[in-house]
């Protein structure tokens, strides 16, 4: 944790906000573009090959695309409904469980399309494998390393050291 900023609770909200949105437009981009070629995806040549366990696996990709985008989208959208509510502590809230949950969909639907992918050219093993991989890293990268920071952090064990040459940026 670093030091305290100087800034009142709506100041806080509003900078909360913004960097939230921010890293929503980033990530919503890649999933709209992966739920695009997913949706492409039964109308191309190859796509015949694919047997019935891996036109499952393509459904379930394709199915948490769909959530995965629907959770980045909402913030925004939200955002937009409750403009001028004065509950901004509440988008952000749900924007934060939003996020999280369209990362575990977006995981789930990279697993899926690496799997069918993946399958298309090599064996079931490996491409189970592979799979397996995309989940773990993904695991480790979104959520478990970021809370086993978060928990050293809690216990006092991290000191917070500012980034060199620069004020402090988070």
């Amino acid at each position: 944790m670093g030091p305290e900023r100087d800034e009142t609770p709506k100041q806080r909200l509003d900078r909360e906000l913004i960097e939230l949105l921010q890293g929503l437009r980033v990530v919503t981009a890649g999933v709209q573009f992966l739920f695009a070629f997913l949706l492409t995806l039964p109308f191309s040549n190859g796509f015949g090959r694919v047997g019935h366990a891996g036109r499952w696996v393509y459904y379930v990709s394709l199915v948490a695309a769909a959530i995965a985008s629907i959770c980045f989208i909402a913030p925004a959208a939200q955002h937009r409904v409750l403009f001028h509510s004065g509950r901004k502590d509440v988008v952000i809230s749900r924007s934060n469980r939003y996020e999280i949950s369209g990362a575990i969909a977006l995981t789930v639907s990279m697993a899926s399309a690496v799997a069918v992918a993946a399958r298309g050219y090599f064996s079931s093993w490996l491409a189970a494998t592979t799979a397996t991989g995309v989940v773990l890293l993904s695991l480790w990268a979104w959520f478990l390393q970021p809370l086993l920071t978060r928990r050293k952090a809690r216990q006092g064990r991290l000191a917070y050291r500012p980034p060199a040459g620069g004020p402090e940026n988070s």
